[in-house]
């Protein structure tokens, strides 16, 4: 097994080069299970450091580049959320982890569903924030929508900050500045190619026929001012999966990175529950 600290590094999966970063436990307390974090759309790992931050010391954290974003080189061909749930899987087995709570953010969501139904032994919770069901969705507004079909925001922090409030809403409206730095706009984001097929994913993807065989307890939360992923969505959320309960917050897109402190103690309160 590579050693791995809280650095991210790379370690080769099915004969595919990931981006990996793991934050180790500090030894106290009982022991608990890894949290494994999926990001949103281009979003590299390094943009949940703020909530990486403000998570207990004594929990683990793992996170990685989907294939194409960030420095994990993208595959030829399109993928399945399916075929990156089981690469997940592959990764925790090679980091010696056989469970996991599962934290899903936005387009990571999504990944998160299909983790908790298709590798249902390897995850105890599940937790799923600013997320939707895929495909099929109560939508965001065309004029939001359409920002999201270029990873721009991601490379350009003037831009960014330019259509933070219309996009992410919350503390966004008003200090619209903070989104750059949230998105790491300044860095190296991925390619073309690994966003598309990040758009491609979601865009073939429902999990609506399968929300109620999720059978782990789950968290869903939600801000009240998401103009991405209107709320209605996680209410959808809680109401399919069968033993879940909704947390709903002052805030948009953007709070689990913009305002971590606020989600951090909720969060961890849900996993650290018998």
């Amino acid at each position: 097994m590579p050693i791995i600290n809280s650095t991210a590094t790379d370690i080769t999966v099915r004969g595919r080069r990931l981006r990996v970063a793991v934050r180790p436990s500090n030894g106290a307390g009982p022991p608990r299970p890894p949290l494994l974090l999926l990001s949103g759309l281009g979003a590299r790992l390094e943009v949940l450091d703020p909530l990486v931050e403000q998570l207990p010391p004594e929990l683990e954290v793992i996170r990685l580049d989907v294939p194409g974003v960030g420095a994990s080189p993208a595959p030829a061909l399109p993928y399945h959320y399916a075929r990156l749930a089981s690469l997940a899987a592959a990764l925790l087995r090679t980091l010696g982890h056989d469970r996991v709570d599962v934290l899903g953010y936005s387009w990571g969501g999504g990944l998160a569903q299909q983790f908790a139904l298709t590798q249902a032994r390897r995850c105890r919770r599940l937790v799923l924030a600013a997320t939707a069901t895929g495909a099929i969705m109560v939508p965001a507004r065309p004029r939001v929508l359409a920002r999201m079909l270029t990873p721009r925001r991601h490379r350009d922090p003037a831009y960014a900050r330019r259509i933070a409030g219309q996009l992410y809403g919350g503390s966004m409206r008003t200090h619209p500045e903070r989104a750059g730095h949230a998105l790491r706009a300044h860095a190296r984001s991925g390619s073309n190619r690994g966003y598309l097929y990040q758009l491609l994913t979601i865009g073939s993807w429902t999990s609506l026929a399968f929300l109620k065989l999720i059978r782990q307890p789950t968290l869903v939360l939600s801000g009240d001012d998401d103009p991405l992923i209107p709320r209605f969505n996680a209410r959808i959320l809680n109401r399919a999966i069968p033993h879940a309960r909704l947390h709903l917050y002052r805030g948009g897109h953007l709070t689990l990175v913009t305002e971590p402190a606020e989600l951090a103690p909720v969060i961890d309160a849900f996993l650290a529950e018998p």
